[in-house]
């Protein structure tokens, strides 16, 4: 899965917006949304709020958790544990990047937030190699990888799958009674 397909993803999540513009409830495949009415918040997923706000048909309310005090606990909470911490949205970095590009205008602090999202993002990517690292040399066979994002794991996937299929294949030439030492490539 690449970074699009997971940005698709985050477009699922639900936000606030409020219109300024009426309309009955629509009713669509996903569920049913509205009815919109002028200056009342309705809950509406990420691309129609995204949508909207393009054509200037409404002002996105940004999610509780995108807030510089509630951020900068998270970031201290992160750099404190040794383990991951969970976080405020499964596709937390996502929609910071959507809502902060599409309509930073409607978020107080905008910057603010995106500084501190990123070092969110730079302190659990710095532990995710770090328990690589660690699970790759002491030669563990399996791992827990709680509260971490879609977006962290494919991060790492392809280098961590590639890894192991080297160190498989490494294990597999020192077995007594390999074939000749050749390893037989399992993929």
């Amino acid at each position: 899965m690449d970074p699009s397909e997971v940005e698709f993803l985050a477009e699922k999540e639900v936000v606030k917006i409020i219109p300024n513009f009426s309309l009955d409830k629509i009713y669509l495949i996903g569920g049913d949304l509205g009815p919109f009415n002028p200056g009342l918040p309705v809950d509406v997923p990420v691309w129609l709020a995204l949508n909207l706000k393009q054509r200037q048909k409404c002002r996105i309310v940004p999610p509780e958790w995108m807030d510089v005090e509630k951020l900068e606990e998270i970031r201290e909470l992160e750099r404190k544990e040794d383990t991951f911490t969970p976080v405020p949205s499964p596709y937390y970095m996502e929609l910071t990047k959507l809502l902060l590009n599409h309509a930073s205008d409607n978020i107080p602090k905008a910057d603010e937030i995106r500084t501190l999202v990123k070092d969110i993002w730079d302190t659990r990517i710095a532990k995710l190699r770090l328990s690589a690292d660690s699970f790759i040399s002491q030669q563990e066979a399996h791992a827990k990888l709680d509260n971490l994002t879609l977006m962290e794991i494919n991060t790492t996937r392809s280098f961590l799958l590639d890894t192991l299929n080297c160190m498989y294949k490494l294990r597999s030439n020192l077995q007594p009674g390999s074939s000749g030492g050749k390893a037989q490539d399992h993929q």
